[in-house]
Parts: structure tokens; sequence; C-alpha cells
């Protein structure tokens, strides 16, 4: 899936959700270590505010997988084209991530992987009820739509060169993205639990928090979408949100007002 265009800078690595609990002593110690020793085939390559890139770490995280290698990579330097990635990912593109000799660079897909070979370590991810897994496959593949229409009304003028470019086009970009924004706002309106698939975090959540953050960062109204706004808010403070929460945001926090109308 493509990685989302924007300015990028190496910062630390992410801190682990398990210190984030505050949990300390054998049992917690125990647990570390098993998850490292599982992680540490795991190599990712990923980009600061990527919301690709993001997800697949939040999934590591509600995994309980901490410890695997990474590299935070700038998409500004084109790092995202070297050999390195390229290697990996011959589209080059970020994630770019392996567990042992299998490569995964679509972002769902290495999160399905990820539940389906640890469905017992940490968080369950995919429900057992069918009629809970069939609301979350919906609303986790309906992320792509999202993605793509918010691609489309932020990038147009990175996207299509200045010649071809139309201000029809820009308009009907944005009037698409505002209703497909409207339409998740009706979701959580209908969905009990406060999160997109019932009552539990799904894999649903971990698709689509990284999409709805990068809206609001470039200015999204919490006014005037209260639901997605109290959902956005909420779950900022999920340990394996807030561990992976990306650098450049930490390091400049005030976002932009590309969005503010939409």
């Amino acid at each position: 899936m493509l990685s989302t265009v924007s300015n990028f800078a190496p910062s630390t690595p992410p801190a682990s959700s398990s210190l984030l609990f505050g949990l300390t002593g054998p049992e917690i110690t125990g647990v570390r270590v098993h998850s490292k020793t599982m992680a540490k085939d795991m190599t990712l390559l990923w980009g600061s505010g990527s919301p690709p890139c993001w997800r697949v770490m939040i999934a590591l995280e509600e995994k309980n997988l901490q410890g695997y290698n990474q590299k935070l990579l700038s998409f500004e330097k084109m790092e995202h084209k070297s050999k390195e990635v390229m290697e990996m990912n011959p589209r080059g593109q970020l994630p770019a991530f392996k567990h042992g000799d299998r490569i995964l660079n679509e972002s769902f897909a290495a999160c399905l992987y990820l539940e389906n070979q640890f469905p017992s370590q940490g968080n369950k991810l995919l429900p057992d009820c069918p009629a809970q897994l069939a609301m979350t496959y919906q609303r986790m593949f309906e992320v792509l739509t999202l993605h793509q229409k918010m691609l489309d009304a932020l990038f147009y003028n990175r996207m299509v060169p200045e010649g071809e470019r139309h201000d029809s086009a820009v308009k009907r970009n944005r009037e698409s993205l505002t209703a497909e924004i409207k339409m998740w706002e009706g979701y959580l309106q209908k969905t009990p639990g406060g999160f997109l698939a019932g009552k539990n975090f799904t894999m649903a959540d971990v698709t689509f928090y990284p999409i709805i953050s990068f809206l609001f960062r470039f200015g999204l109204c919490e006014e005037r979408y209260p639901k997605l706004a109290a959902y956005y808010n909420l779950l900022k403070d999920r340990p394996s949100i807030k561990a992976t929460w990306p650098p450049l945001w930490l390091s400049n926090p005030q976002g932009q007002d590309t969005l503010k109308d939409i």
C-alpha cells in the first residue's frame, strides 16, 4: 500500500508498550524476553508519519512483539529508494517488513500475518464471533478507500503534472473526501463500544487509526466530526499507539490546516 507523502526526519525509535504499562518484576520480564526472542528475526524499514508503516508498528506492539530490528528512513532524502529497501521491496515503498525469509511489504498483509502467526501472543485483533469478524474485515478494507481519497485530496498537485491539473478535479477530490469522512462519522455513531467493530479494539482500528490521525494532523475540524474526534483522542493514550506515535509529530506537534474546510 502506498506510503503517505510528507516530510520526515529521523528520530529515536518508539518505546516498548510494556514500559508504558509501568509493569516490572520477573513475570513481565519473562514476557519481554519471550517477545524479543520471537521478534529478533523481524526487520522493519519505516518512515515517520506514514500510515502504512504506523499500522504495522501498532500491530507489532499489540502482539507484544517488541525488540524487532528497525530502521527509520527519510522520504525527503529518498531513502525509500535505497538499495536496502529495494532488495526487500522492489516497488521502493515503505514499510518493508521481513520475518525470517518471509517478506510482507503490504501493510494489511503484514498485520494479518502477525495476527495469524501469533494468535495467543499479546492482544487478539480478530474476533471469534462471526458477526464481529465480518464487521472487522469490512471496516478494515474500507480503509483502503478512505486512504486513497485522502491522498487524492491532499497530494493532487504532487501526483498530477502541472499541465494536467484542473480546478474541477481539486474540487471533486475534496468533495469526495468530505463524503467519505461523513460516512465514517456515521459508522462510529452506530457502533456501540467506541471502536470500529464493536466494544473491542480490533484489526479494523489498527488499520484505521493512522489514517484518521493523519487527517486531523492536516487540519480536519474536530467540532465538525465529534465522533471521529472522540475516537481519535480516546485512542491517543492506548499503549500501542502512544509507543509508536510518529517521531516527527512529537518533535513538531503543529500540523497543517489543509483540511480545515472539509
